[in-house]
């Protein structure tokens, strides 16, 4: 029985080193997969990142695009506050103005008043003026006849002279 024992123990162990040796390589095996597994994923991972780098380059550089941006809006937008605050001055001085507005617009309507009044006296004055025009037309009629009437009463004027020089003449005879 010892041999036997031994046999059996020889082949237990026998059977014990192929599986154990079975065991080794299949875990061999498994390593290699697994390595070839890490690998792969690692490239993919390397892949990834490259591109997920290229991304947060591109990202950053829209970012200082629009701080860039935001600081010209900046800028502008104290240009515009300034400007606002210049027309806002502005406009309370044009709403002082706009004030004067209503008196205005009451002297207009007054002015309008006497406007229509005026206009009327005008037509008055040019139809006195019309008048004064014919009067002095038959004015000037009566001037010219008057000159005419002088001129004749000159000439009378002048025969009766002569004639009283003539009558004058003997009586310078006469002592």
């Amino acid at each position: 029985m010892t041999e036997d024992s031994r046999r059996v123990w020889i082949r237990v162990i026998g059977r014990l080193g192929r599986e154990t040796q079975l065991h080794l390589d299949e875990r061999h095996r498994h390593f290699r997969v697994t390595d070839a597994v890490i690998i792969t994923v690692s490239l993919i991972i390397a892949v990834i990142a490259i591109f997920n780098v290229y991304y947060i380059y591109v990202l950053s550089q829209g970012f200082n695009g629009i701080v860039d941006n935001m600081d010209s809006m900046h800028e502008h937008l104290i240009v515009v506050n300034e400007d606002m605050v210049s027309i806002t001055g502005k406009m309370e001085i044009f709403t002082g103005h706009m004030k004067h507005m209503d008196k205005i617009e009451q002297n207009m309507d007054t002015l309008t008043g006497f406007m229509s009044s005026v206009t009327g006296s005008m037509h008055n004055i040019i139809g006195s003026i019309g008048l004064m025009e014919q009067e002095m037309g038959l004015m000037s009629a009566g001037m010219s006849n008057i000159e005419n009437r002088s001129g004749n009463m000159a000439g009378s004027v002048s025969v009766m002279r002569e004639n009283t020089r003539q009558m004058a003449r003997p009586m310078k005879m006469m002592p």
